[in-house]
C-alpha cells in the first residue's frame, strides 16, 4: 500500500472516530443532564434531548426497569457504548488496510 492511501485510511479512521466520540458524547451529556434534573425548558437541555433521542431511537425504550433514571441510563448509555465500539472498531480495520 502505497503512503498516499495509508494516509486517506488514516484519516477516514480519524474523522470516524470523531464522529462516534461525538454522537456517544451526546448521548454522555443527555445522561448527565437527566440525572442532574436539569431545566428542560433550557434550549441546550432540549437540544441535547432531542439530539440524544434521535441517536439512540434504536435503544431509547429498550429497558422497561421500574425507575426512569435507569431506563434513560440503560437505553441511552447502550447507544453510546454501541457507536463508542463500532466506531473505534471501523477506524482500527481502515487503518489496517
Amino acid at each position: 500500500m502505497s503512503p498516499s492511501q495509508r494516509s486517506g485510511s488514516n484519516r477516514a479512521a480519524t474523522i470516524i472516530i470523531v464522529i462516534a466520540d461525538i454522537m456517544a458524547g451526546i448521548i454522555g451529556l443527555w445522561i448527565l443532564m437527566y440525572l442532574l434534573d436539569a431545566n428542560r425548558a433550557n434550549d441546550l437541555v432540549n437540544f441535547l434531548q432531542d439530539a440524544a433521542r434521535w441517536l439512540a431511537g434504536w435503544s431509547w425504550d429498550l429497558f422497561t426497569f421500574d425507575e426512569a433514571w435507569a431506563r434513560v441510563v440503560a437505553g441511552y448509555g447502550l447507544a453510546a457504548i454501541v457507536y463508542l465500539f463500532a466506531g473505534h472498531a471501523l477506524a482500527n480495520v481502515l487503518r489496517r488496510r
